[in-house]
């Protein structure tokens, strides 16, 4: 699973439900998040900051990369292959604020794109993690 994160965020709780998924599922699935400031600007600190901050409030212990862009036009790689079907084959999505969700299956292909408001305990993300794909 692949979530544009934030400190700010109406949604940062979600940090928590992450960090629970990760360790029960750990074996078989994997969490990375992207900080951004892009929406709202809610992701103001640098990067020891965020970590810090995720890590004393939330005991997240997935990955966090460097802050990245996810809006163009100085979009990060990785948000330009998860939102485009011309680059990722399966679909357009477009991340329209923080804690949007990329499923990718083992391979690295992505499966659904889901929205900030679905959590990620929802039943989407528990058949998808129950299905292996």
């Amino acid at each position: 699973m692949v979530v544009n994160v934030a400190s700010e965020c109406g949604f940062t709780p979600q940090y928590q439900q992450l960090q629970e998924l990760y360790e029960t599922f750990g074996d078989r699935l994997a969490i990375v998040g992207f900080p951004s400031n892009d929406f709202g600007g809610q992701e103001p600190g640098t990067h020891a900051e965020i970590k810090a901050f995720c890590t004393r409030h939330y005991g997240v212990s997935f990955p966090l990369t460097e802050k990245i862009h996810i809006k163009a036009p100085d979009t990060h790689p990785v948000y330009a292959w998860l939102t485009a079907k011309k680059a990722n084959g399966v679909m357009d999505c477009e991340v329209q604020w923080n804690f949007w969700k990329f499923l990718l299956d083992e391979n690295g292909r992505l499966v659904n794109c889901l929205p900030s408001n679905t959590s990620p305990f929802d039943e989407s993300v528990l058949n998808w993690i129950s299905s292996g794909e």
